[in-house]
This record gives C-alpha cells, sequence and structure tokens, in this order.
C-alpha cells in the first residue's frame, strides 16, 4: 500500500498537465468561436486546477479570460483578471492593449483614478493609439461631464423584462424596439457570444402605456426584479429552433481576428398583426429605421436570407442591412442593401429626417478604427456609395447606433472619445449636405453612466426622448429608459478671456478682469493666469460686460453676449490693452504729430489734408502731410480731439485720442481694392446670425458707409479650415449676406453692398486641413473684411 500512494501522486503530476492543456486547448477552441461564456468557464477552471502552467500559458489564458468577462460586459470580474495580469510586472510588447481594455474596465467600475493611471501607462507603451491622453485627462476630473446633469429626469420603464430591451425608434403611436425573447414552441435559442436568446423586433403600439419609475444616476443601482412587460408588446413572427452559431455583436474583438461588433442587434417591433413573420427569423434581427411614413423598413440582420446562411472567409457570419416595404398592412421579403458584404459587418440604421441620407455602422475596410459611421444618399433609385462621416465623429474604437434629429444633429456611442465608460452616447452637427461631422460633444451624466449607453432617439431640443442602458444590472441586460429635459439644453458658454499687450500682442499676465452680468445685476472679480487667460463658465441667454485693468495701461470694456446660444462650444474673446499717451501736465500748448499711410503697404502719403477737431470747444485746425506723411498740431492737453484725413478717391477711419492720450495719431487711408479687416466679429459655432457683440462692430461700418455715401463694398467671410471646404464656403457665404442684411436694416442701401463668402480659401497662416493648430492660430482665419469696390 506505501508503495502505491507515490505511484498515484506520480500518475497524478503526469496526467494534472495534459488535464489543464486539454482544457486550454477547449477554451481556446470556445474563444475563436467567439462562445466567450463558454470559454470563461473553461479558463476558469485551467488556472485553478493547474498550478504548474508555465508563466507564459498563464499571461496567455487570462489576457483572453480577461477580454471573454469584458465582452460578456463583467467588468468587475475583467478589472479582476487584468489587475492580476498587470500588477507587479512589465508586460510583454504584445500585450500593451491589456491596459487599455485595464483601463477600459476600471472606467466602467466607476474608479476613474485607477482608470487615468491605466490610460498613461498604455500611452506610455505605444504610440499609435492617441486617445489615452484625452481619457487620462477626463479621469482627472469628471465634473465636466455632470454639471448639467439636473436638467434631465430619467425614468425606467415597465416594459423592460429580465432579458435584453434597447435601441427604440418611434413607429405611429408607439415603439419598436430590439429585445431578446424566447423562440416559438416554448423553445429557447441561444446565442453562443454570452448564452443570451437571439434578438427579434417588437413592437409597443402605444407609448401612453408606458409606466415610468425613477432611474438612480451614475452607474444606477442593483435591481433584485424588473418590472412586468407593458401589455400588447408584440414580435414580429415566431421562431423556430436553431443551433448556436457564432455571430458579432456589441463590442470589437481583440484576440481571434478582427470580428466586430455593431452593438446589441435591434429588434423593431412589428406593428400589431401586420408585421409580417418575413422580418424576424431564427438569428438576430437588430436596430430598424422607418420612412416618415412608416412604408419602408431598414434593419439589421445576420447574413441570412431566403433560407441561406452565409459566412465571411474567417468564418464569421456577418451583420448586413435589409430593407422591406408594406403594401395593404403586408410587409414584403427582406432584401439586401447594395453595400453589404459576407466579409464585414454592416448595421445599426438611421435615416434622415426627408428619408434622403442612410447612416449606419460598419467595420469595412478603410475606417478609422473598429466601427465607423457612415452615410449613403438615395440618389436616381438607389442607395450610393458609402461615405465615412470623418475624423470630428469616427475614432480609432467603436462607433454605433447613430440616430439623426430633424435639424441635423446626429447622435451615436462611442467607447473611443472620453466618457463616462464603456459606450457613452455623444452629438455632432452635420453639414448642411449630411455627409461630414463637426465637433463630437458628451452628453454626459446622467443620459450617460460609466456602463453602456445608446441607442438614443429625441427631438431636435432634445426636450424628451428613449434610450437603453445596462446600467441597472449590467452585462448584456439592457433596458429602454425615458428622458426629458426641465433645465437648460446647455449647462454654460465656456469663455476663454485673453488679455494682452497691443502694441507688443503679449500676454499681461495678472490682469484684473471684472466681469458684470446685466441679468443679476453681479460683479464677479476676476485674474488672469501666466498666459494672460481667464476661463470662465458663462449662463446662458444673458449679456456680459467685462473691463480689464492693468498698472500702467487704460482699461478696457467689452462686451459679450450668450442670447441665441444653440450650441455648448467654447468661445474666446480677446481684450487688447494700450498704454497711455504722455501728455504734458502743464496748462500749455503741446504738439500732437502723427503720420499718415495706406492701408495695404503702409507708405507714407504726402498731400493729405488732416483736421483735427477740438471736442472741448469744437474748434477745428488743418493741416497738410508732408512727402513723409507726417503732420503736426499745437493742442491743449485736457482734451478729447477726433482725427480725419481727406484726399481725392480715398478715405478714412479717422481716429480718436482721449484726455488721458489714448489713441492713436497715426491714420490709414484706403482706396478702390484695399482690404479692410472688422475685429471682433463673432458667431456662434456653425451660426450665420449676428449676436449683439458682434452688431457693435457692424455699427461702425454703418457709420463708415455714411461718412462716404458714394462707397461700395464687398462684405468678406472667411472660415479656418476644419470642416469641409464645400460646407466652409457656404457658411462663410451666409455670415457675409447675414452681415449685409444688418447693414441694410440700418439704412445702408443694398445696391452698396455685395456678400461674398471665401470659405478656406484665404488662410492667414499654415493652418490648413491635415495641420495640427492652436485655437488662437485657428481664429486668426476666421475673420470679417470689407473690400472697397468703389469710392469716388
Amino acid at each position: 500500500m506505501t508503495r502505491i500512494i507515490p505511484i498515484i501522486a506520480l500518475l497524478w503530476l503526469l496526467v494534472s498537465p495534459l488535464m489543464a492543456q486539454s482544457l486550454i486547448k477547449q477554451a481556446d477552441h470556445q474563444f475563436d468561436q467567439l462562445a466567450y461564456t463558454k470559454a470563461i468557464e473553461l479558463y476558469e477552471q485551467a488556472l485553478t486546477k493547474q498550478t504548474s502552467m508555465s508563466e507564459a500559458d498563464r499571461m496567455d489564458v487570462k489576457a483572453k479570460l480577461g477580454y471573454s468577462y469584458q465582452q460578456t460586459r463583467d467588468m468587475p470580474n475583467a478589472e479582476r483578471v487584468y489587475h492580476d495580469l498587470v500588477s507587479g510586472k512589465e508586460l510583454p510588447a504584445e500585450y500593451t492593449k491589456c491596459y487599455l481594455f485595464y483601463a477600459q474596465a476600471l472606467a466602467s467600475n466607476g474608479k476613474y483614478k485607477e482608470a487615468q493611471e491605466a490610460y498613461d501607462k498604455y500611452g506610455n507603451m505605444q504610440t499609435g493609439d492617441k486617445r489615452a491622453p484625452s481619457f487620462s485627462k477626463l479621469y482627472r476630473d469628471v465634473n465636466a461631464l455632470t454639471k448639467n446633469a439636473g436638467s434631465y429626469k430619467v425614468e425606467f420603464l415597465s416594459m423592460n423584462t429580465r432579458r435584453a430591451e434597447f435601441s427604440p425608434v418611434m413607429y405611429k403611436e408607439g415603439l419598436v424596439f430590439v429585445s431578446a425573447g424566447t423562440g416559438g414552441n416554448g423553445i429557447k435559442r441561444v446565442f453562443k457570444w454570452n448564452n443570451t436568446p437571439f434578438l427579434d423586433l417588437y413592437y409597443l403600439p402605444d407609448t401612453k402605456t408606458l409606466r415610468g419609475s425613477k432611474a438612480s444616476s451614475l452607474g444606477g443601482s442593483k435591481v433584485s426584479a424588473k418590472r412586468v412587460r407593458t401589455q400588447l408588446i408584440r414580435p414580429l413572427g415566431s421562431d423556430d429552433f436553431t443551433a448556436p452559431t457564432a455571430n458579432d455583436t456589441k463590442t470589437v474583438g481583440f484576440y481571434g481576428g478582427n470580428n466586430i461588433s455593431l452593438g446589441y442587434e435591434d429588434q423593431p417591433i412589428s406593428e400589431s398583426d401586420r408585421f409580417s413573420r418575413t422580418l424576424n427569423t431564427k438569428y438576430h434581427e437588430g436596430p430598424a429605421t422607418f420612412t416618415k411614413d412608416g412604408s419602408r423598413v431598414i434593419f439589421t440582420r445576420n447574413n441570412f436570407n431566403e433560407g441561406q446562411y452565409r459566412k465571411s472567409s474567417d468564418g464569421v457570419n456577418k451583420l448586413k442591412l435589409y430593407t422591406a416595404t408594406q403594401t395593404s398592412g403586408i410587409w414584403s421579403k427582406a432584401e439586401e442593401l447594395p453595400f453589404n458584404s459576407d466579409e464585414y459587418s454592416t448595421g445599426h440604421p438611421a435615416l434622415s429626417k426627408d428619408d434622403q441620407l442612410l447612416y449606419f455602422s460598419s467595420d469595412r475596410p478603410g475606417g478609422m478604427g473598429g466601427t465607423d459611421i457612415y452615410v449613403s444618399k438615395w440618389m436616381n433609385g438607389k442607395w450610393s456609395e458609402p461615405v465615412n462621416l470623418g475624423k470630428e465623429v469616427n475614432t480609432k474604437g467603436n462607433e454605433l447606433f447613430p440616430f439623426v434629429d430633424e435639424k441635423g444633429n446626429i447622435y451615436f456611442s462611442s467607447d473611443g472619445r472620453p466618457g463616462l465608460g464603456d459606450l457613452d452616447i455623444f452629438y455632432a452637427q452635420l453639414t448642411p449636405d449630411g455627409q461630414q461631422g463637426l465637433l463630437s460633444r458628451n452628453l454626459g451624466e446622467p443620459l450617460n453612466s460609466p456602463k453602456d449607453d445608446f441607442g438614443i432617439v429625441t427631438d431636435g431640443n432634445r426636450m424628451a426622448g428613449y434610450f437603453s442602458s445596462n446600467r441597472k444590472n449590467g452585462g448584456a441586460d439592457d433596458d429602454v429608459y425615458r428622458f426629458t429635459r426641465d433645465g437648460a439644453l446647455y449647462p454654460c458658454r465656456e469663455l476663454t478671456v485673453s488679455v494682452t499687450d497691443a502694441d507688443s500682442k503679449q500676454p499681461l499676465a495678472n490682469t484684473s478682469v471684472a466681469m458684470d452680468n446685466a441679468v443679476n445685476d453681479k460683479q464677479k472679480q476676476l485674474k488672469t493666469d501666466s498666459e494672460g487667460l481667464v476661463r470662465i463658465c458663462l449662463d446662458v441667454d444673458s449679456d456680459f460686460k467685462f473691463l480689464a485693468s492693468h498698472e500702467g495701461y487704460v482699461e478696457s470694456k467689452v462686451g459679450f453676449s450668450t442670447k441665441d446660444l444653440s450650441d455648448d462650444q467654447p468661445s474666446r474673446l480677446e481684450i487688447p490693452l494700450s498704454k497711455p499717451k504722455e501728455v504734458a501736465e502743464a496748462t500749455a500748448m503741446t504738439t500732437l504729430r502723427g503720420r499718415v499711410t495706406t492701408q495695404t503697404d503702409k507708405m507714407p502719403i504726402a498731400g493729405v489734408k488732416v483736421v483735427l477737431v477740438n471736442e472741448c470747444d469744437g474748434n477745428s485746425q488743418e493741416t497738410t502731410t508732408g512727402p513723409d506723411g507726417s503732420y503736426e498740431f499745437a493742442v491743449k492737453p485736457g482734451c478729447n480731439y477726433s482725427l480725419e484725413a481727406m484726399k481725392d478717391n480715398m478715405g478714412t477711419t479717422g481716429s480718436h485720442i482721449t484726455k488721458e492720450g489714448t489713441g492713436s495719431t497715426d491714420l490709414t487711408m484706403f482706396k478702390k481694392g484695399d482690404v479692410i479687416k472688422i475685429d471682433n466679429i463673432y458667431y456662434n459655432l456653425n451660426k450665420a446670425n449676428i449676436r449683439p457683440d458682434a452688431a457693435a462692430e457692424l455699427d461702425k461700418v454703418v457709420e463708415l458707409m455714411k461718412k462716404y455715401p458714394t462707397m461700395t463694398i464687398e462684405m468678406r467671410s472667411h472660415t479656418d479650415s476644419r470642416a469641409t471646404a464645400k460646407y466652409n464656403n457656404t457658411l462663410s457665404t451666409n455670415r457675409a449676406k447675414s452681415a449685409v442684411a444688418y447693414l441694410k436694416s440700418k439704412g445702408i442701401p443694398a445696391k452698396r453692398m455685395v456678400a461674398k463668402g471665401y470659405g478656406e480659401s484665404e488662410l492667414l497662416n499654415k493652418c490648413k486641413d491635415g495641420v495640427n493648430c492652436i485655437e488662437e492660430e485657428h481664429q486668426q482665419n476666421r475673420r470679417t473684411e470689407i473690400k472697397i469696390l468703389k469710392l469716388d
């Protein structure tokens, strides 16, 4: 007997590594098949049962186990496994992305400080993925995404069950959404990825039947049971049993190839019994969109049609877009859209309000990362070749679930932009042609949380709507939420006030800036930083005045308005300060000297008549400039003076000299063909309406036009290089027309003015497409000018 025990122990030592290798091999097979739930079970067994596993094998198993947990949205376990993997050692280069996945898991669990450190580590280990710095910056202070949380009320809806419900879309008087119900005949069909049922489209005919309960904010709260489903929700059709199969889901694969997820494939609900069985099949049916008359549907489905099940060359059944039409209450057979492919996924459709543009997600070749958002245009009875929405929307990560409102704002979810965790909902304004997105913004709390938030539908003012989230229970337990907005659409306007020396253009640090708010009559005292800047968030729908004062300079007051706010984009206000001119303290006469030059090349002008008016007593003096353009007057200190220059076929804006000595004695004169820049003309982002602060500057042009009644001008507007050239041309033309319309409203005849937009065609610096520039450099190119067309 004593000899048998050592023999048994020896056999166990020999057999145990073989068992572990068998478990790992089985787990890898399930992993490669995207069956992550089964892979998790096998990997955990291998780690538990085999203590003598090599360090290389253990590292590989942990990396795949962490990723499997992440794909099934079990972020606490994903964090646990990744923490064990990265702690106390430097991972080989091929495991660099594990730091990214660890950071994502930490953020999903609300651990932002730890996530920031993990993003820093990931950023230091590679240079190809530029996301790390922006995520790290946000996670140092996430308050930027919570400051407007009080404006929204979010409700958990009675339609939700213990299964997934998500991606609602308005249809008739109700909602079509995706749900993981059971198949026909009581047979449960299981999706291999995470052992959840396949998805179908469902229809809730009347949203008035929905009951809501208050939802918690960030992260939500655990609940023991979900509400009973609202009645009258009907599936598209019954489904037959089918064997499990590997399909794309919500996230992008890292190991095992390019198994891109398009998010949950939604199951739009059928309209009562009028939805046909032809839409729901035994595989996934996902997010849908309808034409405005409800006669056509476009929806996501696995690559399965007319009984044919197809895979890509790497063995994955991809997602495709299908369309069907309704005639006499019956849906036709589904047809594929022309840009589908067996080799990549296409899904998550969203039609523009005029039905002419179709937005969708795809991992098609040539994109910017995982899944990108594309747009196709309905032309000559067919959908055009898709166009990528560009870098202002798409990232190296995944962009999914697009939706477009009636004002041309696109909403989408992304894990490639800084957010509260997992998928966050973002929005961006589209260019007029709808084929490019502009600067994307995070919707913030409470519409976003550390978990997955996606599938939003709302109106142009974001007054109410629905969205999907797994914030209550995590994992694949997605629910539909309703939201209403009670407060401001945007929390405030971020404004940067820049104070500089008017002559040297150098920033003035430690400058006092007093801010007056006309609405509540409150004054706030601010100080510029070492770069001469003050950053402040202003209330909406308000007028402000800023008084900048610095020792040795003449104080300056500038107005700014947040009225008619149409976005929450940052603005910048420039306040140059001038040093006072030396004025003799004695009451005796002193000499005022100046020079007259041309507008364009600053060459001296001889023979110009210069008129000086003393505003104390109204007396005037005249003189003529010499060959070097110079002139001088004997003046009495302590009075304000105005200066004018006169010469045939030339004009000037003149100048004003205060009793303190501020103001320029040098005059410039313009002639036909000269271009004059108008300072401080600001517009709200992507808008052309004249703001109050811009109107004050245009009033100076009104005075100039009245001063020279025969002068005609071209009002010229320029943009920076951001957005497309076509869009910038349109925007600048509209701005120029708005400026001309304003001058006309002040009594200037329309025949004396021409409006023209130059877009980005006449940049003043290097900041063309593809060149990284700071905001101040872009600001130089956003300008308004007048060109003198006639001056008699």
